[in-house]
Parts: C-alpha cells; structure tokens; sequence
C-alpha cells in the first residue's frame, strides 16, 4: 500500500508537465490507484494566564494559570473510481489536552481539542473520515482542482450534482469561510472557525455519518445534510437509525464571482434525546435539589436554528478581506453537540503581508459575542452543569472574545502563528475573569 501511494504522488507530482492529449489516458490511468492527498501536523502550545474566580464549579476556568499541548496528526488519501465516482479515507491522531480541562468557556481557546474526545477513547489513530463522493456533471465547463484534503487532483465539471455518503464531518461542505474556518491555520477558539450557535451533529471527535447532497451552478449553490446524532450530549457513540435521531442542514451560497465576496444562509433542525431547561429548572424547585439536564432526556425532542456567514475579499487578490457570522437556535432544548451557545455573532478581517513583504504571511484579528436563551441562563445561575460549563452558579453577561494571530511562513509547508486570546465573562460569568490566553502554534502540510 506504502508503494502504491508513493507511486500516485509521484504521479500528481508529474501531471502538469504532461501534453493536453495525454491528459485523458492520465486520468484513466488513476482509477483504482490509491492516491497519498497529504498529511499535516499541528502542535499548540497554549498558556492561560490567571483568572479572577471568586467561586467555581466543576467545569469553571482554573484560577490559577495552566498551560497544555495539544497534537493532531493526519494523513489522507483518495481513489478515483469510473463513473465519476471517488472514495476518500482519512486517519488521525490526537495527543495531549487544552488548558482548564477545555471546559469553562463556551468559545474554548483550542479548536483542535476536540479531536481528542472523551477520556475513554485514548490517544491511539483513529478513521477520521471515509465516504464515497460522485458528482453528475451538468454542463460542460470544468474547472482545476489541485492535490488536497478529501480533494483528488483533476478536472471536475463546474456545474454539478454532487452527492456524499459515509463518515464525515459536516463543516466540511456547510459554513465554510475563507478568512476564519481551519482552527489549524486560522483562528483558534472555537466562536470564530465555525457559528457555534449551530448545534451541528457530531461525536466527541467532531465527525457524524451521513449524507450530504448539493447542486452547483454558476454564482450559487445549495447544499442538504443528514446525519447521525450522538445518544447523549457530547457522546461518542452515534444513534443508529435516522429515524430516532438525525441532524438536518440547509445552506444556500450566494457567490457570483468564484473569487469574490459570498453569503451563505444555514437552517438547522436537530432530533435527539435531549432534556428541557425549563423541565429540569421546575423539577429541581419542586425537589429542593440542583437541576440536571440529563435527567430529562427523551428521545424525539427537536431544536432549530439559523445562521449567516459572509466574506468579502478586498484587496492582494482576496488575501486582505471581512469575514462575518451569525447565528441563532430555539435554545430551549439542550445543548448537544458542539458546545453551549444559543446566539452569537462574530465577525473580523485578515490583512495579508503583501503590504510588509511576506506576501505569504497575514494578520488577523476577530471578535465574537455569545449568549444564552432565557431558560438556559437561569439553569445555569441555578447551578445545573451543561458539557462545557457549570460555574455553580451564575452572574450573567455575554461572553465577549477577541483574537489576534500572525501566519508567518519561514518556508514552504511551514506555518508558525503567535496567538493570544482576551476573554471577558468566560461562561457567561461576570463575576469571574477576564481570561487571557497566549499560544504558539506549528503547522506543517504536505
């Protein structure tokens, strides 16, 4: 198998110097070789400083400082097959943690700390992805795509059917941005690489099972998802049947020039076992005790939301651009998937080193502001704990974060990005931070 990657790389390596009239036979020649798409290592040194903390639960922020180290390791691959058909294969590895256990804020600060899942997973690799992908062409315009990620290097038709079935993750077709969307190249915390309003199915590890259809034309595309639920918030285990429990999308991209601004509109409907906060609120008033979330979990119950995202490119050939999200959900159910937020809105800008001389590197900053539904809140500030936060108690306000990082690339394949992070009201606690955050982060790609 080692060989026959080799032999595939080898080959993309050498497709662009082959004629026009040799193109088709070098296509045909790559069905059924298993082609080696790339790897990629990423290490985040991540230091929290100390927080104010007057009192704390069992999923607060520590008070005093911490500092931890997270790795990813990755390799992916691909085939071609007839019929327009390719199967995609993908493992990784995750060692290490987040600083504070990655619990007390709903924006944590290590995006790449949820590839570790629970405890009882271990640190050993694991399938990441694996689905088969078709596409029916619709026209006859093609554009190039190159090697990469779950992409295989060729021409593909621009208008399109295109249909995936297997183990995925859903952020990979669904809010996708081109200035904050890769907490592995772009922002770290988790309110600004994805809307975490957006409760999108997934286990502990961030990938589902499923099926994704999308229909790509010319300045627009519209994409449907379903896929599997967790049995339980923040599970690793994936309900079997989509009839008791599924994670349904719909997203719209509105992008009339491939390389110019885009808006895309999400809606989200979840069925899961979750509990009510408004339940769980009345049966620990009528008990005396701490309301529990999980006491009130039943199958069938739902929770909807939307989003929007937008990017605009202004100026070094998209390289300097705005980038903006929203979000909402019902937030009367509970969270269950990603993390604790019921609305939120971010938004922020990335200035490319052109204007410096590193062409190659880019500045960022973005700012992000979370908040929680009325029932939510008051389950919290009654002391009930979700997956991610439980201070034991609550001083409401929105959680309100600020990033900056530098991409500097010394040489190809090399990215290292200074981080830091300012939080105030972590969890949604006034009485506790602001929290700070300074990381350093190595990324290599191939």
């Amino acid at each position: 198998m080692k060989f026959a990657c080799f032999l595939a790389a080898a080959a993309c390596l050498a497709a662009p110097h082959l004629h026009a009239d040799d193109a088709a036979q070098a296509d045909e020649a790559r069905l059924f070789v298993p082609q080696f798409l790339g790897a990629q290592y990423t290490l985040i040194d991540q230091h929290q400083y100390r927080v104010h903390s007057p009192y704390a639960g069992p999923l607060s922020l520590k008070a005093g400082t911490d500092t931890a180290r997270s790795h990813t390791f990755g390799g992916y691959f691909g085939v071609a097959l007839p019929a327009h058909f390719q199967f995609y294969f993908d493992v990784e590895m995750f060692k290490g943690e987040g600083v504070s256990g990655a619990t007390g804020m709903a924006g944590l600060p290590n995006g790449d700390v949820i590839r570790s899942g629970s405890a009882s997973l271990g640190k050993t690799p694991y399938v990441a992805r694996r689905f088969l992908r078709w596409t029916l062409p619709l026209g006859e315009e093609t554009e190039d795509n190159e090697r990469a990620m779950d992409q295989l290097p060729g021409k593909e038709a621009a208008r399109r059917v295109e249909v995936k079935l297997g183990k995925m993750a859903i952020n990979d077709d669904f809010d996708k941005n081109r200035y904050a969307d890769g907490t592995r190249t772009q922002f770290m915390n988790w309110a600004l690489f994805n809307n975490v309003a957006w409760d999108f199915a997934a286990d502990t590890r961030g990938y589902t099972e499923g099926l994704m259809l999308g229909l790509v034309e010319s300045g627009w595309s519209l994409r449907y998802g379903i896929y599997r639920m967790p049995t339980e918030a923040n599970g690793s285990h994936l309900v079997q049947s989509l009839q008791k429990a599924r994670g349904q999308q719909l997203e719209l991209t509105v992008q009339p020039d491939k390389d110019g601004w885009a808006l895309r509109a999400l809606v989200f409907q979840n069925q899961a076992s979750m509990g009510v906060y408004r339940t769980a609120i009345a049966r620990a008033l009528a008990t005396g005790g701490v309301p529990d979330i999980r006491a009130d979990d039943r199958p069938g119950r739902k929770k909807y939301g939307f989003g929007l995202n937008g990017e605009l490119p202004l100026a070094d050939d998209g390289d300097t651009g705005l980038f903006m999200r929203a979000g909402w959900n019902d937030g009367r159910n509970e969270s269950f998937a990603f993390t604790e937020v019921d609305r939120t809105l971010s938004g922020g800008f990335q200035l490319s080193g052109a204007h410096w001389g590193r062409k190659q590197d880019h500045f960022s900053v973005g700012v992000a502001i979370n908040a929680l539904s009325s029932p939510h809140r008051e389950y919290l500030e009654r002391g009930g704990s979700g997956f991610v936060l439980g201070d034991g108690a609550l001083n409401y306000g929105r959680e309100q974060i600020v990033e900056a990082y530098y991409s500097f690339v010394p040489f190809e394949h090399l990215t290292l990005s200074p981080d830091f992070q300012f939080v105030r009201h972590p969890g949604y606690n006034r009485d506790r931070g602001p929290a700070k955050f300074a990381g350093l982060r190595a990324h290599v790609e191939f």
